[in-house]
C-alpha cells in the first residue's frame, strides 16, 4: 500500500486555514500566537535573498540584525565588509556605482563618521566629504547617511540616500529584516538642514 506524505510546509498551510474555519481547536493543538509565528516563518524571505533594490544595487535579506554569512570582496580583493550587514551594502553600493574604495575598509557604520570633523570636511579614511545633520547642505540621493550606536545596537548604522526634496529624504538599508527603505523629516532652521532622527550623525558624499 502506497502512503501519500505531503510535505511539511503543506501540512502547516492546510492546518491553519482548517483551524481559521473552526474545523480544528485552537486550544487544543497550537495557540493564536504561535500558528501566527508560524505562517510569517513560511513567508519570510531565506537569508540571502534580494528584497530590494536601488540603481541595480540589491538589497539581500539577512534574517536577525547579527546574523553573519562571511565577508564579501570584490574581484580585485576590496573588503566590501560582512554579507548581509548595512555597512556591506553601503560599501558595495559606492564600489559598483562610483568606483569608490575607501582607504580605511574596515570599521563599523557609526565609525564612517568622524565627528572631530567640521561640517563640509573631507574626511581621508572614507575618502569623502562629510557633512554634520545640521549642515549648510541638505542630504542629496547616493549620500551615505551615517546613524550612532544604541543600547540595542552600538554599532550604529547605515543607508544610501535615495530620495530627498523638500520636507523629506529616503533612504534604503540592509539588515533591518524586511525594512529596507524608511523615510525622515527634514528641515531647515536658521540656513541649515537637519534629518530629525536623534540617531543621525550626518552624511557623506562623494566629491
Amino acid at each position: 500500500m502506497s502512503i501519500f506524505v505531503l510535505p511539511m510546509r503543506n501540512l502547516i498551510i492546510i492546518f491553519l486555514v482548517l483551524l481559521s474555519f473552526g474545523f480544528v481547536s485552537e486550544s487544543k493543538y497550537i495557540s493564536s500566537e504561535l500558528s501566527l509565528e508560524t505562517f510569517d516563518c513560511i513567508n519570510a524571505p531565506r537569508i540571502g535573498e534580494v528584497i530590494d533594490r536601488f540603481n541595480n544595487i540589491e538589497v539581500y535579506y539577512n534574517g536577525a540584525a547579527t546574523n553573519v554569512s562571511g565577508r564579501n570582496l570584490s574581484y580585485d580583493g576590496y573588503n566590501l565588509g560582512l554579507n548581509y550587514q548595512c555597512v556591506e551594502y553601503v560599501k558595495r553600493y559606492y564600489y559598483y556605482v562610483y568606483n569608490h574604495k575607501m582607504p580605511d575598509s574596515y570599521g563599523h557604520a557609526k565609525e564612517f563618521f568622524d565627528s572631530s570633523l567640521p561640517d563640509r570636511k573631507y574626511n581621508p579614511k572614507r575618502d569623502l566629504y562629510q557633512f554634520t545633520n545640521g549642515s549648510d547642505y541638505r542630504p542629496l540621493p547616493g549620500d551615505i547617511m551615517v546613524f550612532d550606536g544604541t543600547a540595542d545596537n552600538p554599532f550604529g548604522h547605515t543607508g544610501i540616500v535615495t530620495f530627498s526634496k523638500g520636507d523629506r529624504c529616503e533612504i534604503i538599508q540592509q539588515n533591518v529584516g524586511e525594512k529596507t527603505r524608511e523615510i525622515f523629516h527634514v528641515k531647515e532652521i536658521n540656513q541649515k538642514f537637519y534629518v530629525f532622527e536623534k540617531d543621525v550623525l550626518g552624511w557623506l558624499r562623494k566629491g
